[in-house]
């Protein structure tokens, strides 16, 4: 009876079918898409500013 290696053989790698560029891209819109927008910044408060003539 032969006796089977059972020691894991590494898997030849897969050509790639998608570009670094192109999955760099998806994923740089997948964030614009589900981020969502910052809320608007509350005004400054004013500052009455005393202005004094010259003498």
């Amino acid at each position: 009876m032969p006796t089977t290696d059972r020691t894991p053989q590494p898997r030849p790698l897969a050509p790639a079918g998608v570009s670094m560029r192109d999955l760099l891209a998806s994923c740089a819109a997948a964030k614009a898409i589900s981020t969502p927008p910052r809320a608007p910044e509350p005004p400054a408060p004013r500052r009455d500013v005393d202005h004094r003539e010259a003498a």
